[in-house]
This record gives C-alpha cells, structure tokens and sequence, in this order.
C-alpha cells in the first residue's frame, strides 16, 4: 500500500514536471512560463536558466529561483526571485526578493524585499523591506522598513527609517520619525506624532500631545519637579513630563502621620492639562500610591484629583484642589489616618474603602 501510494505521488509529480517543461519551451521568447516546478535549484523544469523566467505559478518541495513571479509560488524552504513579483509568495523559512512586490508574502522565518511592497507580509521572524512598505507587516519579533503606509505589529520592535502613516504596535520598542501612533511594552521613539503614545515605561518624541507613559520626553512638550501633600500626611517629590495635553507621574516619598513605623511612599500615574484662562489651568489625575515600612505593612491607594494649577512667572506653578480615593490595607495592619469613608467593605479579608481628600502642592517647570 505504502509503495502504491509513493509510486502514484512520483507519477504526479514527474507529470507535473514534463508538463511545466512543456510550458518553458513554448515561452522561450518572452521568457514566461505558466508553471514552474521542482526540488531545488536547478532541478526544475526551467532548469539553470530558472533565473531568467517570470512564471505565473512556481512549487518546489525546497526552493525555487525565478526571475519573477506574477501569481501563486510556494515553496518548502524559500522562494527566492530576482526582480518584481506579484500574487502569493508562501515560503517555510523565506521569501527574498530583489525589487518590488505586489500581494502578499508569508514565510515562516522572513520576508526581504529590496524596493517596495504594496500588500501585506507576515513572517514568524522578521520583514525586511528596504524602501517603501505600502501594506501591513505582520512579524513575530521584528517589521525593519525604509517608511511605511499602514500598520505594523511585531512582537519585539518595529523600526522605520521614514515616516509610518499607519499604527505601530510592539512588544518592547517602536521606532519612526513622523507617525500616526505607536503602541509598545516598554518604548517609543518618533519624531512628530499625530495621535497617541502608549508605552509602558518611556516616550520620547519631538513632538507628541498625547503621550501615555510614566516617562515622557517631548522637545515641545513639559517636564517638572514637584513636591505634594495629601490628607494622610505623605509628602512626594515627584517627576512629571509629557506633552501638551497628557503626562506621567513617577514619585516617591515620606509618610509623617504614622508615627509608630517608618512609612515610606510611591507614587506612580497619568495627567492631563485642561487650560481654562492665562496662567490657570485645571490639572486632572489618576495615580496609583503605595506606603510600606518594608517589614510587611502595605497601604494601597487610587486617587482621581482635580487640581486648579495657578502659574506665577515662567517656571513655577502652585496646586490645590479635592480628590476621591480608594484605599485597601490589611485590618492587621490597622492604618487609622482617614476616620470618615463614604463607603466601606466589612466583609473582605482586606480592609476596602473610599473617601474624599485633598491634594496640593508645588512645581518647578524645567
């Protein structure tokens, strides 16, 4: 059975072979062929002129050699083309192509085109494309193109040269000169920016009014050192930086109401500016805060402050305004510094409840 079977796929495949030597024969002059078929270079029915011909449907069980592709090419390894190609290019390890493509290439390792791209490639690895990429790159670590016209999700970096027009979407970094937005685990780098940037740790921009981090540094954008005080008696120095609208907070601290443990704090969140008139604006807030003593007491609170900001000269800034918490502690731990919630959990393991407070401070803009 085994033999029949082995003898009925060689029978195929040998049929396949005279017929797209058939087909390489009648188009020697304009050196096209309908079907191009083989193992691997040059044991193929073009044989070692493969190079020289452009062939509408290729499949080779390792890697196939062409001049250019204007359909369907699948090949076990890679495809490898000299020039243009259009249509489907599916490869288990690699597409290379020296000009342009057209359609959609999928490799498991990498896709490397040499000019442009108008389509889509999705590699397990990387795309590479030199000059413009005109569709969406889909890569399992890496999308590395000279500019790019629609969207980019890679699972560690995307980096363009030019300018990206569409979203780019990372695991660790973004990288671009002019974007639309930028989505990342840990980075972003551009150089204007139209829309958001969402970075869990950094943002650096030349321009960008919409950052999203807990550190952003925008040439047009706003950096500050201030130094606050809430209704628990924790004093923060904190960082502020971002754009023109939004900001992060990263702070740390001191607590001196408690005064049977040393209690220290951070601080970490995001901002928006909301101007109302010259030199007053209002400042909005959502910070996540922590105290411990390092020895197992935890206090855990989430603020939404509204802070009127009255600015005196060019670089110092004075805030005040209420706040709405929500604060969870362990009842062992016992943390009295609010006597008065508006709503309480008795029946939770941790002590849950909220409150109204204040926040005020003072800024220096650098």
């Amino acid at each position: 059975m085994k033999n029949y079977a082995f003898c009925n796929a060689k029978s195929i495949f040998i049929s396949l072979f005279l017929l797209g030597s058939s087909f390489v024969s009648f188009g020697q002059r304009d050196s096209t062929t309908v079907a191009h078929v083989g193992f691997i270079f040059p044991l193929s029915t073009n044989g070692r002129h493969a190079v020289q011909y452009t062939n509408h449907f290729s499949l080779h069980a390792i890697a196939g050699l062409s001049k250019g592709e204007t359909g369907l090419a699948i090949a076990g390894a890679a495809n490898v083309v000299r020039q243009n190609v259009s249509g489907i290019q599916i490869a288990g390890a690699a597409n290379v192509i020296g000009s342009s493509a057209t359609g959609v290439q999928i490799a498991g390792a990498a896709n490397v085109i040499g000019n442009n791209a108008s389509g889509g490639q999705i590699a397990g690895f990387a795309n590479v494309i030199k000059n413009q990429a005109n569709g969406a790159q889909i890569a399992g670590f890496m999308n590395l193109t000279g500019s790019a016209g629609s969207a980019q999700v890679a699972g560690f970096t995307n980096i363009t040269k030019g300018n990206a027009k569409g979203l780019q979407i990372a695991g660790f970094l973004n990288k671009a000169q002019n974007v639309n937005a930028q989505v990342s685990g840990f980075a972003n780098v551009a150089g204007n920016v139209k829309g958001i940037q969402l970075a869990g740790m950094i943002n650096i921009a030349d321009s960008s009014d919409y950052p999203i981090a807990i550190f952003n540094f925008i040439k047009s954008g706003e950096k500050s050192v201030a130094v606050t005080l809430d209704e628990t008696m924790t004093t923060i120095a904190s960082f502020r930086s971002g754009g023109r609208v939004l900001y992060g907070i990263a702070g740390v601290g001191y607590n001196f109401k408690d005064d049977r443990k040393d209690l220290y704090a951070v601080e970490a969140g995001l901002g928006g500016h909301i101007a109302l008139v010259k030199n007053l604006r209002l400042n909005v807030e959502a910070v996540s805060h922590s105290l411990t003593d390092f020895k197992g007491s935890h206090y855990f609170k989430n603020s939404l402050r509204v802070l009127p900001a009255l600015k005196i000269g060019q670089r110092l800034e004075i805030f005040a305004g209420p706040t709405i918490n929500h604060v969870s502690y362990g009842r062992d731990d016992d943390f009295d510094f609010i006597k008065k919630h508006i709503w309480k959990n008795n029946k939770s393991k941790d002590f849950q409840g909220a409150y109204f407070g204040f926040n005020t401070g003072i800024q220096i803009i650098l």
